[in-house]
């Protein structure tokens, strides 16, 4: 686990201050230029430790303060930056939905990034999320890829999916007398957040899980409301992984909690290493995941 870390002051609920943006241009440059680097130092190396298509499954407890009794044990199956083609095949990603299923969790969230190069990608995404099955269901919020390519034909496919997508929404689940509240916030960096819209008539004092898909954003919202945990990605932990150096390359509100779980205040930040790659299809010492949290009583 990665140090506690505390939270910055508040911030405006609707559109909390950014730091000037890189471009979409800019961004593949960087990665792919930092990632290239890395191959041309260590090529041998690098190839034969390629992790592309190797699922890991991390599997996480999570003490949650206030958790009601009744969602002792909850299970949530967390995906995120599937970047469906031209790199990740939908061979993987039926596996990787195969392999969730099989889990048998409460539910199934994906944090944003379905696609990356090509929007058609969606028209072979959209079936594989149709079979995704969970108790509770599955649910979706948009990434900042979803946005810069085609953010309609992003939302068909969740349509075709029969998955909805939370974008300042929540949803109440209940098990009798007793919830938590999941909430999806729109994408941080080229969407529009609003969490006063996304928690207006939630019920007070229940536990909050939070799927946001840019993890940096955990100072901005950690201190907001009652969240117990958010769920983000974005990051790829860095794609390549130098032992003793770290991630060669991480995005602009990716760079601070890259991989893994954080305590920012009193909220769990949990930032998975997604499912697909960009800029090259590359992978090292940065397998990708799918994330399996058991809720437990703090």
């Amino acid at each position: 686990m990665h140090p506690e870390t505390g939270t910055q002051k508040r911030a405006d609920l609707r559109h909390p201050k950014q730091p000037r943006r890189f471009t979409r241009r800019q961004f593949l440059k960087l990665g792919s230029a930092a990632v290239a680097a890395g191959v041309v130092l260590s090529s041998t190396s690098l190839v034969l430790a390629n992790e592309v298509g190797e699922l890991s499954i991390e599997r996480i407890e999570l003490p949650i303060r206030g958790l009601p009794p009744a969602f002792e044990g909850f299970t949530i199956v967390h995906l995120t930056d599937i970047h469906l083609l031209p790199y990740t095949r939908p061979a993987f990603i039926r596996e990787v939905a195969a392999t969730a299923n099989a889990l048998n969790p409460d539910l199934i969230l994906l944090t944003g990034d379905y696609v990356w190069h090509d929007v058609r990608a969606m028209d072979e995404l959209a079936p594989i999320m149709a079979t995704l099955n969970a108790r509770a269901g599955v649910f979706g919020v948009l990434g900042n890829h979803d946005y810069w390519l085609d953010v309609e034909a992003v939302r068909e496919g969740f349509r075709q999916a029969r998955v909805p997508l939370l974008v300042n929404q929540h949803l109440v689940l209940a098990r009798g007398r007793q919830h938590l509240v999941l909430v999806g916030l729109d994408d941080g960096w080229a969407g529009h957040p609003d969490l006063v819209t996304a928690l207006d008539g939630a019920p007070a004092n229940a536990p909050i899980l939070l799927m946001l898909h840019e993890p940096d954003l955990a100072d901005v919202y950690a201190a907001q409301a009652n969240f117990a945990l958010q769920m983000a990605g974005h990051s790829h932990g860095g794609q390549v992984r130098i032992p003793g150096k770290g991630p060669l390359v991480l995005p602009y509100l990716g760079s601070k909690y890259d991989m893994g779980l954080y305590r920012v205040g009193d909220m769990w930040l949990y930032t998975n290493r997604g499912l697909g790659e960009i800029a090259v299809p590359l992978r090292i010492n940065c397998p990708p995941e799918l994330t399996l949290f058991t809720l437990i009583r703090a």
